[in-house]
């Protein structure tokens, strides 16, 4: 017994955790919260105070360590997963309605016979209508577990009726669009890597592939991130060989190497990224190894910055950490990371003030820093720190920077207007069979534009004193939230792009070469 104590007593310093007679001296974190809870002169709601406490503490960290508490833990995590169990419908509330805007083709909703247009009173007898009803508790009241059923009770018109959905599995699909522009010549934008991006990417690819695919426009616009192994795994059907895509290391994390792995699909073909100042973390990855490797001619904007690698830690009461534990760098060695010395409020208002200080209006107002060039294997200067520079910049927009553009998106106004449009001409689907004759064919009315003046009107929004850029911006927005009531957002983007000044530069930079 003696000895075995002594080994024990040995032993104490190599057992990771707490020593075998180590009692923890409490912090002054948790007897504040102790002292609080027992003498403070109020009632407090001591998890929202402990809630801000994590909050004030990973403020300290980086602006990408965050805490998620319990109550938003499962919606974060159907994201990642790229799915979640409900009834198949995409809604909007009106006048204190809830209209069902599309149904899911082959979901839950769709084989009920849900369909566009009707209105939702009551799910399970929760009320569907009102003042009080808002899209968060929608949400929690229609999805549920996978095989449960939901009684909805609906109005069609002037008929009511009650129709029984089964919830099943719902896809968050990753692929916004895929078609093929020309003859030759395919588009694929992506909107985020989920655990499900690059199957969907590679049906997508394949799919291309079979109508004559030999040059892509790969659009990772807006891609704010996600799953860096998702991306790892598209970046290798680019590359040939075994070339470094990415490395991580932390100061507890040891470096880890990422690289090609296989024969890709499109290694040969000519490639061009879109990008802007919403591309980040796993979009930045794919692009800083396409662009280092000479793979692929880069277009748009300069990227978000950020280069930090989180993992998400469970907690016991069923809150998570995602916390920073790494820094990822491009096969050239470069660190794409903006400074976030000035603090977290500062680091995400840099992106948008890029508008101000007219970066995103000319090349000339670019900041590279010269200390951090790197020089790819043809020779080309990229550059590293405060995200990827793109080979041909494209200005941004002046059209919707207007305040009264912004307004009109806060109220979602352009895609209300796409839905009620569709239910004063359904019949439009019928003169128009898809999205590229219609991109081609259609034009509003000036019927169209005074209905959409009311709309705004209702809204305390005037657009009449628009100026000219802003006006025809709006009048291309309204055309193309038509398309996306149609044909979803594969026929937004199809439409869109006709007249996208990023898309013609990048097929003119294909057709030249």
């Amino acid at each position: 017994m003696i000895a075995g104590i002594y080994l024990g007593y040995k032993m104490r310093d190599e057992i990771p955790g707490k020593s075998f007679f180590y009692m923890e001296k409490r912090r002054p974190v948790q007897e504040i919260m102790d002292l609080i809870k027992t003498k403070y002169v109020d009632d407090v709601d001591i998890n929202n105070l402990a809630d801000t406490a994590i909050q004030a503490m990973l403020s300290k960290l980086d602006p990408h360590s965050v805490y998620i508490p319990a109550k938003d833990l499962q919606q974060v995590n159907e994201e990642i997963a790229g799915s979640f169990y409900g009834i198949g419908i995409e809604f909007g509330i009106f006048d204190d309605s809830l209209h069902v805007i599309n149904v899911l083709k082959d979901g839950p909703s769709y084989k009920a016979g849900i369909r566009t247009g009707d209105k939702f009173l009551q799910a399970n007898g929760h009320p569907l209508s009102g003042k009080k009803i808002d899209t968060d508790s929608v949400r929690s009241i229609l999805r549920g577990s996978r095989g449960s059923a939901v009684d909805i009770l609906i109005i069609r018109g002037t008929e009511k009726m009650t129709i029984r959905v089964t919830r099943d599995m719902i896809p968050l699909t990753s692929v916004d669009a895929s078609y093929m522009i020309d003859s030759s010549t395919g588009y694929i934008r992506l909107n985020k890597f989920s655990q499900q991006t690059y199957r969907e990417f590679m049906q997508s690819l394949e799919g291309l592939k079979k109508q004559g695919l030999k040059k892509l426009i790969f659009d990772l616009r807006g891609n704010g991130g996600g799953v860096l192994d998702e991306a790892v795994e598209i970046a290798d059907e680019f590359l040939d060989g075994d070339k470094l895509i990415t490395y991580t290391i932390g100061k507890h994390v040891p470096k880890k190497e990422y690289r090609c792995r296989r024969e890709g699909q499109f290694e040969k073909g000519e490639l061009v990224v879109l990008s802007d100042e919403g591309t980040a973390s796993a979009s930045e990855v794919i692009i800083g190894a396409l662009q280092d490797w000479d793979r692929a001619t880069i277009i748009g904007r300069r990227t978000f910055g950020k280069g930090l690698v989180q993992d998400q830690f469970d907690l016991s009461d069923n809150s998570a950490l995602r916390l920073t534990i790494a820094r990822y760098y491009t096969p050239m060695g470069r660190s794409i990371q903006r400074s976030y010395a000035n603090g977290g409020k500062a680091y995400y208002e840099e992106a948008a003030n890029r508008y101000h200080n007219a970066e995103n209006y000319t090349a000339d107002s670019i900041k590279n820093d010269s200390s951090k060039i790197f020089r790819t294997p043809s020779g080309k200067k990229v550059f590293g720190g405060g995200g990827i520079t793109p080979d041909y910049f494209i200005p941004a927009d002046t059209g919707r920077m207007g305040s009264g553009i912004e307004k009109i998106y806060l109220k979602g106004l352009l895609n209300d207007y796409g839905y009620k449009y569709y239910l004063l001409n359904p019949s439009i689907i019928k003169t128009y069979k898809t999205a590229d004759q219609f991109a081609r064919s259609f034009e509003l009315t000036e019927d169209n534009w005074k209905f959409f003046e009311g709309m705004s009107m209702a809204d305390s929004i005037d657009v009449k004193v628009l100026n000219d850029k802003e006006k025809m911006y709006l009048y291309r927005s309204l055309k193309t939230s038509i398309a996306r009531q149609l044909w979803r957002n594969e026929g937004y983007f199809e439409v869109m792009n006709m007249d996208d000044i990023t898309v013609k530069k990048a097929l003119e930079v294909l057709r030249s070469k």
